[in-house]
């Protein structure tokens, strides 16, 4: 009895997230800027104490929970020990946990992938752009990296300490929430990956783990990225889960440090993603830009390009597939793209307030 209640309970709640997540208007005032700060505050100051990642050392128990149950069952199957009896009990203790996953993962942060998000926040009209628009703010980010290039470098090593690189993604966020509240971050929970190294073979910088509230770094990879990806990675934790709107928020924090080498990768990054749409909108309009950089930001985008390739893989395109499908799953019809969107962000900013605020 007490079984069939935990089923009950358990549909009934998922089909309730389900609905809620049919009203964006809804989601955003009680879930995303209602309940959601107070879960992902606790979460944080529950998990955020600890030098790792409690987060990591959870997921790497389950996934050798589930090798070791794997290992178990085909073992049965191979001594014929296997019935459709327990065939069927395997298949409902699946059904459950999968439930049971859906809800606790829409509850402590996925409902935020139904929010109206950062642009309504902003009251930003994001909109498609030309590849003249996306031309001009270019020539913006390129001018800002050429200046800012000579004194990043000078602050630069000093973000291989990961308590410096972290503590100073926190103070880009106080300083951006001086301005806006929406900002604000309470009992910062940023850690190194466990699985930094494991990163570079499947190919990730950062990841939110929403049932920790932790906010992971792969600091494995070239140091100049590594402050635009904290930034983007808070911006998972304050509740901005789609891709692009977590960029858009990584921009504005990263902008507003006073660390040069800050605002320098995150100019750099925002260079990649305007540089691919502009190569596929229009590329003879990108070389003229891509010249007019200084030598060593083009030696840089090398290096991260060269980085890149030593971890080439087999299983890297069936990974990239995998994460694509999932982001589409969640309100990201772009898949692995929806990253890219953030220049839609950036452009309707730059209408919005002009090339100095950008």
């Amino acid at each position: 009895m007490a079984k069939k209640k935990s089923w009950i309970a358990l549909i009934v709640i998922d089909v309730l997230i389900k609905i809620v997540s049919f009203f964006p208007g809804v989601v955003e005032q009680y879930y995303s800027t209602g309940a959601y700060p107070y879960i992902s505050g606790s979460l944080r100051l529950l998990f955020g104490w600890a030098p790792f990642s409690i987060g990591d050392v959870f997921y790497a128990a389950v996934i050798i929970y589930l090798i070791a149950k794997f290992i178990s069952f085909f073992k049965k199957v191979f001594k014929r020990a296997v019935d459709k009896k327990c065939i069927f009990l395997v298949l409902k203790q699946v059904a459950f946990i999968t439930l049971a996953i859906y809800a606790v993962f829409n509850l402590l942060w996925g409902l935020n992938y139904n929010r109206r998000g950062i642009a309504y926040q902003l009251n930003l009209n994001v909109r498609p752009y030309s590849a003249e628009e996306l031309q001009h703010v270019l020539q913006i980010i390129v001018g800002r990296l050429n200046t800012i290039d000579s004194m990043a470098r000078l602050h630069r090593d000093e973000l291989k300490t990961k308590h410096i690189l972290f503590s100073k993604s926190i103070d880009a966020y106080r300083k951006l929430s001086a301005d806006n509240a929406i900002f604000t971050y309470t009992s910062p929970s940023v850690k190194p990956s466990v699985f930094s190294y494991a990163g570079d073979y499947l190919g990730f910088t950062g990841y939110y783990n929403p049932f920790s509230g932790e906010a992971q770094v792969n600091t494995t990879v070239p140091v100049f990225v590594q402050p635009f990806t904290t930034c983007h990675e808070i911006g998972h934790q304050l509740g901005f889960a789609k891709e692009n709107e977590a960029n858009f928020a990584g921009y504005l924090s990263a902008k507003a440090s006073g660390d040069p080498a800050f605002r320098y990768s995150v100019y750099f990054d925002l260079y990649m993603y305007a540089a691919k749409q502009l190569y596929l909108l229009d590329s003879t309009k990108l070389v003229p830009l891509r010249e007019s950089l200084r030598p060593s930001i083009r030696k840089d985008y090398r290096d991260l390009r060269a980085f890149y390739r030593k971890y080439e893989n087999p299983f890297e395109p069936v990974i990239n597939r995998l994460y694509g499908n999932y982001l589409k799953a969640n309100q990201q019809p772009q898949g692995m793209m929806s990253y890219d969107e953030v220049i839609a962000w950036l452009i309707a900013y730059y209408k919005k307030y002009g090339k100095e605020a950008v």
